[in-house]
């Protein structure tokens, strides 16, 4: 499983950070275009994007890696 992106506000907009990276990945002007390409990389790495809001709490997680079947809970 690869690792997890999260879209995060920036100065600039918003922005792609790989999970435990200081730096963004790249930056967009909106939170969608910052998403798509989050996906596009969890996609890719069969990992999972979790959305931030504006003030920095998670308010949306999606998982594009190898889901457990059924789900536990």
């Amino acid at each position: 499983m690869g690792k997890n992106q999260h879209v995060v506000k920036t100065s600039a907009g918003w922005g792609v950070r790989g999970e435990n990276n200081s730096k963004i990945t790249q930056n967009f002007e909106t939170q969608r275009e910052a998403f798509d390409k989050a996906r596009e990389i969890a996609i890719n790495q069969q990992s999972e994007v979790f959305t931030h809001s504006e003030n920095g709490k998670i308010r949306e997680r999606n998982s594009y890696g190898n889901d457990p079947f059924p789900p536990r809970g």
